[in-house]
């Protein structure tokens, strides 16, 4: 070892921000490994580092006895006495033991130590810092694509986009950029990775939230959310001030900010919603676009029983039942659905009756004058 090796310390102490007292720990149990490795496993030693000079110095620590009959860990109080006059048996005496040889291992082990410190440093600062960002959202761009995964590229952080992250709609190309969900900051063996989501419902709400500041300002509340990734979202969404209302605040002028998250999302189809401590109104709201006629409560079995429209229960089931299965999943609420004739539809023929009724008696009256 060398002088340099300690100067090199207040380097990486400034630039890296390292204390040299973690490296010199580090370094000291490393250097009393590799003695005990190579001269003597079960001795108690300690380590000293002569900055000045560049050295070290190994030093052994043993039990003063009368009698020796462990050489490993004690002394015989004439030999204790050659090192210092002082010694008496029950003292722990201390002595140099550094072997000859001992330069080239601790330079070796130096390098060693200081090299892992750096690089453990490292991870732990892109720990720190990405975990920060757990549970929010990254830009990344598009790298290469291996088979099915999409390697992207976070703040020159590499990233895996797996393939049941992924969604549908997403057509990834090299170079092209995407807002993905962080879902996790992994630290493993093979390094710090970020567990990345494309089809996690946070990403829907974290779009929502950087697209109304009313949300960050705590005026409106997301209240829940469910998610067909790449096909359908539906979010539950509540005001704290009467005066504002939480759906048409979401939507923007112009539907311009739930618009910009269908664009993020490849034109996800977005059905924002009323929220309502009443099942009965918060499950209607949850089954828009369709309109409900009744609704049945039983708190029992935590289950509704709907009558939608005859003309409507198409639009209320959706699509392979994605409109039903949204709100039921939405509310936390069973939903049984049926129909039945729509009375707006009804009142308009017997109205429509009730006129040609009229008409035909006029023409009877007007035929029996002639």
């Amino acid at each position: 070892m060398s002088s340099e090796l300690f100067e090199s310390l207040e380097l990486i102490e400034e630039e890296k921000g390292i204390s040299r007292d973690v490296i010199l720990d580090a370094l000291e149990s490393a250097l009393i490994s590799a003695y005990r490795k190579h001269f003597g496993a079960a001795q108690d030693v300690r380590v000293i580092f002569d900055e000045e000079g560049g050295g070290i110095r190994i030093i052994a620590r043993k039990n003063v006895v009368e009698t020796v009959a462990d050489r490993e860990n004690e002394i015989s109080l004439a030999e204790a006495k050659k090192v210092n006059e002082k010694y008496e048996i029950g003292d722990v005496a201390e002595f140099e033991v550094t072997p000859k040889s001992f330069g080239r291992i601790a330079a070796q082990t130096a390098r060693q130590v200081v090299f892992q410190r750096m690089h453990e440093a490292e991870r732990e600062k892109m720990v720190n810092e990405y975990s920060e960002r757990e549970n929010d959202i990254a830009t990344a761009v598009v790298r290469r694509i291996e088979r099915r995964n999409v390697m992207l590229e976070i703040e020159n952080t590499e990233s895996v986009l797996m393939p049941n992250e992924q969604v549908r709609n997403d057509n990834y190309k090299v170079g092209e950029r995407y807002k993905v969900f962080v879902v996790e900051v992994a630290d493993s063996v093979k390094g710090v990775h970020l567990v990345v989501s494309r089809s996690h419902p946070g990403l829907v709400r974290r779009l929502l939230e950087l697209e109304v500041p009313e949300i960050g300002e705590g005026i409106i509340e997301i209240k829940a959310l469910s998610r067909e990734p790449g096909s359908r979202s539906k979010i539950a969404v509540h005001s704290v001030k009467e005066n504002v209302d939480p759906v048409g605040t979401c939507i923007g002028p112009k539907g311009m900010r739930v618009q910009n998250v269908i664009s993020e999302l490849r034109g996800e189809k977005i059905d924002i919603i009323k929220y309502s401590d009443d099942p009965a109104e918060y499950v209607a709201n949850a089954l828009s676009p369709a309109d409900v006629l009744s609704i049945e409560v039983d708190e029992e079995n935590r289950m509704c029983r709907v009558v939608v429209p005859e003309s409507q229960l198409s639009l209320a089931i959706g699509r392979e039942g994605q409109n039903v299965r949204l709100a039921a999943r939405l509310t936390g609420w069973k939903i049984d659905l049926s129909s039945a004739p729509d009375p707006r539809k009804k009142d308009a023929v017997e109205e429509q009756t009730s006129d040609n009724v009229v008409e035909e008696e006029v023409e009877k009256q007007e035929a029996v004058e002639e």
